[in-house]
């Protein structure tokens, strides 16, 4: 079987070869699974014809979290299934940043400006795969009400020649004490020499500017990779309202240069731990989407994550405390009024 959840998921040039690879596979009796998110992908360009793709190849397909009142589906739009994940037999999965779509997400704003989105996956083997796959059956089971029984030889799922230590971290409104968020706050507090974030949309709440800020003043190398350009205004204006408190505390910000925007979501403590996933650090990631992380323990990968870092900041310019205090001031409160609405955002 091949289970398949995005957030976006589009039928489009640049993804032609996995809806041949799927394709390939309903023709072989592979059952094929796709959930995609309802309100995220209506009135994309290429909409209809993925779903029609979809039902020609013979795959099982869903909307997640459907608003369709005539069809008596309606969830709070809202809420949001914000999740990539693929898994093929429950012996290999991949997760990470990156929808199904091309770098532009085919829309005309971003290919005026010339957007290109920049993300992270990572492929996965061993026991972790079992836990991607339970995140797929339970919201399979949320859309359609069928429990589905899939036999995975524990025997095959043995850890392969890496030396990891993964544990997968679900999150969303059905979560009652929001897990993706204390996650983050307890590494950034357990942080004792670097910490270095990567978020597209970073806007966060009081407990974690604390826990960032704290890191600083206990002596912690901080740095945070963001986009200088933003494909969201009001998301974008309420971020840099941010950047000035985290200046002066000591965080290190790395601006990746346009016209791309880092749609990348990790973050590495010391040398010895990484979160790697779909979610972002604002209030819409930690409240309201489903989202899913990996909280990763192990030298290998920490060092490829150093290695990724190390090309961001390559591409990336560092925005200073004093180019900061240089910005008019119409930017500083378009900025501040946008915050006000950030927890809506």
């Amino acid at each position: 079987y091949v289970h398949v959840e995005f957030y976006i998921l589009q039928s489009d040039d640049a993804t032609d070869n996995l809806f041949r690879a799927l394709e390939e596979a309903c023709e072989r009796g592979i059952t094929v699974r796709v959930l995609l998110d309802h309100w995220a992908n209506r009135g994309k360009p290429f909409y209809k014809k993925t779903l029609k793709r979809l039902r020609d190849m013979g795959a099982d397909w869903q909307l997640m979290l459907p608003v369709q009142p005539l069809k008596g589906k309606y969830q709070r739009p809202d809420l949001r299934n914000h999740r990539k994940l693929l898994v093929v037999d429950g012996l290999v999965a991949f997760m990470g940043s990156q929808n199904v779509t091309d770098s532009t997400y085919n829309l005309k704003k971003n290919i005026r400006r010339g957007l290109h989105w920049v993300d992270l996956m990572v492929r996965l083997e061993g026991p972790v795969v079992a836990s991607i796959n339970a995140v797929f059956l339970s919201d399979w089971y949320a859309e359609t009400q069928e429990v589905l029984y899939t036999e995975t030889d524990l025997d095959e799922l043995k850890a392969g020649p890496g030396d990891l230590d993964c544990q997968i971290v679900p999150s969303g409104p059905g979560f009652r004490f929001e897990n993706n968020l204390r996650l983050f706050a307890a590494l950034m507090y357990a942080a004792q020499r670097k910490l270095i974030i990567v978020s597209p949309y970073f806007v966060p709440d009081e407990a974690m500017l604390l826990a960032i800020t704290s890191a600083c003043h206990r002596g912690v190398e901080v740095q945070l990779f963001v986009s200088e350009e933003g494909d969201q205004a009001m998301v974008y204006h309420a971020q840099r309202s941010y950047y000035e408190v985290l200046l002066k505390a000591g965080v290190k910000i790395w601006m990746y240069r346009k016209p791309f925007i880092l749609h990348s979501k990790s973050m590495t403590v010391d040398d010895e731990v990484a979160v790697i996933g779909s979610s972002n650090m604002d209030m819409r990631s930690f409240g309201l989407n489903m989202e899913i992380s990996m909280l990763v323990r192990g030298e290998e990968f920490i060092t490829e994550m150093r290695e990724v870092e190390a090309e961001y900041r390559s591409l990336s310019r560092e925005l200073t405390r004093d180019e900061w205090e240089k910005q008019p001031l119409r930017s500083t409160v378009l900025d501040n009024l946008a915050r006000l609405t950030s927890a809506l955002q």
